[in-house]
């Protein structure tokens, strides 16, 4: 289900040594339109690149898991949106942190910093301390404004998440969502890795970095350190998970919202605050918008548009207008991250997508 044209860009993007592989699904509505791998899957082994391979989501956590936990949540009334995260979490109660919400963290709001080396504290304890440690890191660091005054893109924000939905739920958050959310949905294909339950699903895997941390390549382990020490289940990296799989989870999030009342498995209030949200923010609940200039997702994308990218090198954009979504999932840090040509890649493919497949018949 290719297309000459943008099978062209995409191979010559592995040429270029852009990426050494790619899945790229395109679809209009619930319809895929385009859905194809490209290149390696490990360049070591040489294992190519098919479109049932499994990526490290990165940052795409932060939409697709947490933010639809806290949304599971929100909706039973179980969290409030706009009470402090330290009514469910005392130890944040006497600081800088007390009056953060759960409405500030997931639109990336709240003054935390956006990203902290936790892994250099956490490797020098046991496993079995590491995650529990992660809430006096998060409340030992300062932040960088008050509440609310800021747009900060923030891990730790969603890692604060992270510990409000284990505590409201009593659960891991990885159990949860398999509970709760995706098998209810019957969402297959998105998981975590926990480093505890023994070991990683049996999937062909997209290799990322050779690690100058844990000193080897991984291969279905999280890349991002402070995730990976703290377990691998975190709220800000460590899902997992094909291109069809996303697809088919964010047509679900826009099926709900055109629901009837009371016929979604979302309420399609907290749906028009994720998909939506207010007119100006940078983020709606959860997700990113493109930005006015300069934005990954080119120039054809409309103001009706979600998304969100992650650091391994994956992405999606969903136009609700158009009824167009493209899941571009790469593996650019393999084998090193310090490759960020993808950056110019982006927006010149998502341009000639939407030329090549909407605009001309529009």
């Amino acid at each position: 289900m290719g297309d000459p044209l943008i099978d062209a860009l995409m191979e010559n993007g592995i040429r270029e040594n852009i990426f050494p592989g790619a899945v790229l699904l395109v679809g209009r509505a619930d319809r895929p339109v385009l859905f194809e791998a490209y290149g390696l899957a490990n360049r070591f082994s040489r294992e190519p690149m098919t479109c049932e391979t499994v990526f490290d989501l990165a940052s795409l956590t932060k939409p697709l898991a947490t933010t639809l936990a806290a949304a599971w949540l929100i909706d039973r009334g179980r969290v409030c949106l706009d009470r402090p995260v330290a009514d469910a979490l005392p130890m944040l109660s006497d600081g800088d942190k007390a009056a953060i919400t759960p409405r500030q963290l997931l639109c990336h709001r709240s003054g935390l910093p956006a990203h902290q080396l936790f892994y250099m504290t956490l490797r020098t304890l046991t496993p079995t301390l590491r995650k529990a440690a992660v809430l006096n890191l998060l409340k030992a660091v300062p932040v960088v404004a008050a509440p609310d005054t800021l747009t900060l893109y923030s891990d730790l924000g969603f890692m604060l998440l992270c510990r409000l939905i284990e505590s409201v739920a009593g659960c891991s958050l990885d159990r949860f969502l398999a509970d709760q959310v995706y098998g209810p949905l019957g969402v297959k294909d998105l998981f975590f890795v926990d480093l505890f339950s023994g070991g990683r699903p049996k999937r062909r895997y997209a290799a990322t970095e050779l690690c100058p941390v844990r000193h080897r390549l991984l291969v279905g382990e999280v890349h991002d350190d402070n995730a990976w020490f703290a377990g691998g289940v975190d709220g800000h990296a460590g899902l997992f998970g094909t291109a069809e799989a996303v697809f088919r989870l964010l047509r679900r999030l826009v099926a709900d919202l055109r629901a009837p009342d009371g016929q979604s498995f979302f309420s399609r209030q907290i749906l028009g605050e994720m998909l939506y949200g207010a007119p100006h923010n940078d983020f709606t609940l959860g997700f990113d918008r493109p930005a006015e200039t300069g934005s990954s997702a080119g120039d054809h994308f409309s103001t009706e548009t979600v998304g969100h990218l992650g650091f391994t090198g994956t992405s999606f954009w969903m136009d609700l207008k158009q009824d167009v979504t493209v899941i571009l999932l790469t593996h650019r840090v393999h084998p090193f991250r310090w490759n960020n040509r993808l950056r110019q890649f982006r927006p010149m493919i998502h341009n000639a997508i939407l030329e090549r497949f909407f605009m001309q018949s529009d």
